[in-house]
């Protein structure tokens, strides 16, 4: 993403026009990197297999082209993946045909009925970091919500030393501290301390990785 200019309104508008004028090449994505995400591959290996049994219901959110749903399609899991954006859902499905029915459009603020407190693993990559500062604790609250009673959230995002202005972004960075004081708004808690860490781009990119379940 690194000098990509992004309009303040991260609207479903916003997303859907980036898709269409994308016209069909992943390249003119900024935030498509045509892999699932490495730190995700490194959690699947190291902690998935103790914690999420095989087949379990797992939601990844805004999947964009589907990187990461097919990642944890391939180990198995139950996955329903949604974007906001109409066109990277159709892509996801064409570049996914066998699993085109796990691949839907919808909205975080207001999904389907039918996946409150339905899934067993919430997998949330750049989500979060893609809205305004003042929405980042609603969108971890809308995510709760789709966490089964003994479900986990897999929240692995940029991270900023220090808070952000509406100036910074997008995309806007969480710093440790916002992403606890949010969880606790929703009444979940990490179940490990959350890691920090450079990624492997170029330049590296500060992230963090937080596994967070009810309190």
């Amino acid at each position: 993403m690194v000098g990509t200019t992004f309009p303040v309104q991260t609207t479903v508008e916003y997303f859907e026009s980036i898709y269409v004028d994308a016209q069909g090449d992943a390249t003119r994505i900024p935030w498509a990197d045509e892999r699932p995400q490495p730190a995700l591959v490194n959690w699947l290996n190291a902690v998935a297999p103790s914690l999420v049994r095989s087949g379990s219901r797992v939601v990844a959110v805004g999947c964009g082209l589907g990187e990461d749903a097919r990642e944890l399609m391939r180990r198995g899991y139950d996955v329903t993946a949604f974007d906001c954006s109409k066109t990277a859902v159709d892509w996801a499905r064409k570049l996914d045909p066998m699993n085109a029915r796990c691949y839907t459009q919808a909205d975080l603020f207001h999904p389907p009925p039918r996946w409150r407190h339905r899934f067993d693993l919430v997998v949330e990559i750049n989500t979060i970091q893609s809205l305004a500062p003042e929405q980042h604790a609603s969108a971890i609250r809308a995510m709760t919500d789709l966490m089964s009673p003994h479900g986990h959230m897999l929240v692995i995002a940029r991270c900023s030393d220090e808070p952000v202005t509406i100036d910074d972004g997008p995309p806007w960075a969480l710093t440790r501290q916002e992403l606890l004081e949010a969880a606790a708004q929703a009444a979940l808690a990490p179940t490990d301390p959350v890691a920090v860490f450079e990624d492997d781009e170029d330049p590296p990119v500060q992230r963090m990785r937080a596994l967070l379940a009810r309190r």
